[in-house]
C-alpha cells in the first residue's frame, strides 16, 4: 500500500506545482500548488453532457481509462515495498494496461465522429506507437543489467558500482521523464495550452468531454505524472539506504521532476508537427545505447 499512497499524494499536487512553476518564469504570481485540486473537485461535482452524436462507448470510456492507471499504479514498487501487484514480467501488464486506458481515450474521441478529435486520436495513436519501443528497450535494458524481471526485483536489485552503472540511471531517468512527456502530450510534442485544433493532440481529443467525465480525465493525467516520476525515484534510490533516507530522496525526485517539467516548458517551444516521430524515434536509439552499457558491464564481470 505504501508506493499507491505515495503515488497518489504525489498526483494531487504534481499539476500544481508545473502551473507555479510556469508562472514564476513567466513575471506571473499564477495560481496556488492546490488549485487543480479545487478544480476536479469543483467538476466532479457537475454532471457530464452527452452529444446526441455519440454511443455508449463515449460514456464508459473514460472511467475506463481512469481504472486503467489506477491498475497500472498497483504495479509499481518503492524501496522494499512491493506493487500490490508483482509478478514475473509485470512491466508488460504495465505497459498495456496504459495502453488499454490510451485506447479507451482514443475510441471516446472517435465516437464523437468530429474530425478534429479524430486528428488528435490519430496522432496520439501514432505517438503511441513510436514511444512504445522505448519504454520496453529501457526496461529490457535493465533487467538484463539486475538478471530480474519484475519491477520490485529489478528496482531492489539496481546498484550502481560503477561509471557505467551511474550512466545506466542517468539514462533511465531521462528515458522515462522523455516517455512521460510524449505520453502525457506535453512539450515538445504538445502544448496543452494551444487553441488551435489543427496543432493539438490531447487537448483536441477531449473536448466533447464536461463536469464529471473532464475531471477523470485531469485525475487521471495528474496520477500519469506520478506514475513516472515514482519509475524514476525508483532508479535514483537504492532499498538497503532505509526509509529515512529514501523516502525524502523520493519525494526531492517527484517535486523535481514536477519542477523540470514546468522549468521546460517555460522555455521550450512546441515542435513542428512533422519533426515529432524523429523526435520520439531517437528516444528508441538513446535507448538502444543503454543496452550497450549494460553488454559492456555484463561482459566485464
Amino acid at each position: 500500500m505504501v508506493p499507491l499512497i505515495l503515488i497518489i499524494l504525489t498526483a494531487l499536487f504534481f499539476p500544481g506545482i508545473i502551473g507555479k512553476t510556469k508562472a514564476f518564469y513567466s513575471g506571473r504570481k499564477g495560481p496556488s500548488i492546490i488549485q487543480p485540486i479545487k478544480d476536479a473537485i469543483r467538476l466532479l461535482k457537475k454532471g457530464s453532457v452527452f452529444s446526441h452524436n455519440t454511443s455508449i462507448v463515449f460514456q464508459f470510456a473514460i472511467p475506463v481509462y481512469l481504472a486503467a492507471l489506477i491498475a497500472a499504479t498497483l504495479v509499481v514498487p518503492f524501496e522494499n515495498f512491493e506493487g500490490i501487484i508483482s509478478f514475473d514480467g509485470d512491466f508488460v501488464y504495465f505497459a498495456y494496461i496504459l495502453a488499454l486506458g490510451r485506447f479507451m481515450l482514443i475510441i471516446a474521441a472517435l465516437d464523437t465522429g468530429s474530425g478534429f478529435e479524430g486528428m488528435g486520436a490519430n496522432r496520439e495513436a501514432f505517438y503511441s506507437l513510436l514511444i512504445e519501443p522505448a519504454f520496453f528497450i529501457l526496461i529490457g535494458s535493465i533487467a538484463m543489467f539486475t538478471g530480474y524481471d519484475s519491477f520490485q526485483e529489478i528496482f531492489s536489485n539496481l546498484h550502481y558500482t560503477s561509471y557505467f552503472s551511474f550512466m545506466i540511471a542517468f539514462l533511465a531517468v531521462y528515458l522515462i521523464g522523455q516517455i512521460c512527456l510524449v505520453e502525457n502530450s506535453r512539450l515538445p510534442v504538445d502544448d496543452p495550452k494551444t487553441h488551435l485544433e489543427l496543432t493539438m493532440v490531447h487537448e483536441v481529443m477531449v473536448l466533447d468531454h464536461s463536469g464529471f467525465d473532464l475531471a477523470l480525465i485531469q485525475i487521471g493525467n495528474a496520477l500519469k505524472f506520478a506514475i513516472y516520476g515514482a519509475l524514476m525515484a525508483n532508479c535514483v534510490v537504492h532499498s538497503e539506504w532505509g526509509l529515512p533516507i529514501t523516502m525524502p530522496l523520493y519525494l526531492i525526485t517527484q517535486i523535481g521532476f514536477a519542477y523540470s517539467i514546468g522549468l521546460f516548458e517555460s522555455f521550450r517551444a512546441r515542435n513542428k508537427m512533422h519533426y515529432n516521430p524523429q523526435y520520439i524515434i531517437n528516444l528508441s536509439a538513446v535507448a538502444i545505447l543503454l543496452i550497450f552499457v549494460v553488454m559492456i558491464i555484463n561482459n566485464s564481470i
